[in-house]
């Protein structure tokens, strides 16, 4: 393998840094053998060592420091210059800032292993916070994405919840008002009155109080700010056992999106109500909204991470404009990948806001014929061996 292959494997994987510091290198040893003898590039060389060491993998940055002192000696001895000392300064640079690369390299070894660390943690608590959902309820397809503003977060304000209940599927999203672990705790208490009350609440409104009441309860223990104006806005849905027909409940969230064939179509409320944790400053709240759902039709329901995402000119994305024309999905995670894509594509990957979608979709009808010779009952090993191949099944 040529040297000049082995640096630009080496610059590859350390990324631009990586380049910087072969390029800073490079230009530090044209400098040295074209410079008459009484000058030295010995500080570019030496600042070459020191953004090896903060960039690169300990094995990359011990071969560019091998290499930068091995190449200082050589140019040393070319203009003759080991036998004479031109100064504590000229001399010493390359050797101090390979020293300082490598103990820099190990400060960044350690925490780049504690950041591993701390991610491993936040990856664990959101699994257990935000479990996977099912990828099928019924008659229904699920699929969920969380992204989070702050990569190395992994965890924040926005939560989303499946549960197949005697009622039918029951569905939750929601956005904590706030960031930080107080955000987080606020997100375990709602998910957590929610895996319980939804078994038992028998109407939407009489799930949300239950989930009201658990916000309330918990900023009762609270103080500051978080205690007196901490609410967090949701979206309930229910979903018949059959998957015909679809309950909607909004409470000061983002209204979800229909997709239908080349359709979207936002399913806003007719009237709509405060944010959980809000509730006690009207008497009045919001009923269900109902809507049909089609068979094939994906149901997406968003945070505002979605809709406050915005292109270089501050344009906010519109769902309904950029996800039209796309045609049927055939899963809901491919809903789900085309939306955040696009996401991405319009805001340029500056997304400033945790992101979560949940997504469900009503299985195609299959008409269901059953078997005349099953319906026979017959039990005899020639005439059972007949009904499975006549009914379609495996032998």
């Amino acid at each position: 393998m040529s040297g000049r292959y082995a640096q630009r494997r080496l610059a590859l994987r350390s990324g631009p840094a990586g380049w910087l510091a072969v390029g800073l290198l490079t230009a530090g040893a044209v400098a040295n053998l074209c410079a008459p003898g009484a000058t030295s590039a010995g500080p570019l060389v030496a600042m070459a060592c020191v953004t090896a060491g903060v960039a690169m993998s300990l094995r990359g940055a011990s071969a560019l420091l091998t290499v930068a002192l091995a190449a200082d000696a050589l140019i040393a001895a070319r203009h003759g210059c080991l036998d004479e000392f031109r100064g504590f300064g000229v001399e010493a640079t390359v050797p101090l800032g390979a020293a300082v690369g490598l103990y820099l390299n190990r400060l960044a070894g350690r925490y780049g292993r504690r950041m591993r660390a701390v991610s491993a943690v936040a990856e664990q608590a959101q699994r257990a916070i935000l479990p996977t959902p099912p990828k099928r309820l019924g008659p229904l397809a699920v699929a969920v994405r969380y992204q989070a503003a702050e990569r190395e977060a992994r965890i924040g304000g926005d939560l989303y919840a499946v549960q197949q209940t005697r009622f039918g599927t029951r569905l939750l999203i929601g956005d904590v008002r706030g960031k930080g672990m107080g955000a987080v705790g606020a997100a375990s208490v709602v998910l957590g009155a929610f895996r319980e009350a939804a078994d038992e609440a028998v109407s939407l409104p009489r799930l949300a109080e239950r989930l009201e009441h658990a916000l309330l309860r918990e900023a009762a223990h609270g103080a500051g700010e978080a205690g007196v104006e901490g609410f967090t806005t949701a979206l309930l849905g229910e979903i018949t056992p059959d998957g015909a027909t679809l309950r909607l409940l909004n409470r000061g969230h983002p209204a979800p999106y229909l997709l239908h064939g080349d359709e979207v179509r936002a399913l806003h409320p007719a009237e709509p109500d405060l944010p959980l944790g809000l509730g006690r400053l009207s008497e009045r709240h919001a009923v269900p909204d109902t809507f049909p759902l089609p068979y094939g039709a994906v149901l997406l329901l968003i945070t505002d991470g979605v809709t406050e995402a915005r292109d270089p000119e501050g344009t906010f994305y519109d769902p309904v404009e950029r996800l039209a024309g796309h045609g049927r999905f055939d899963h809901p995670q491919t809903a789900i990948d085309v939306l955040m894509a696009d996401v991405r594509n319009w805001a340029t990957g500056n997304t400033h806001d945790d992101m979560a979608v949940l997504a469900v979709r009503r299985a195609d009808a299959r008409p269901v014929v059953e078997c005349p010779l099953r319906r026979l009952g017959l039990r005899r090993e020639g005439v059972s061996r007949l009904a499975r191949v006549r009914c379609g099944e495996p032998r």
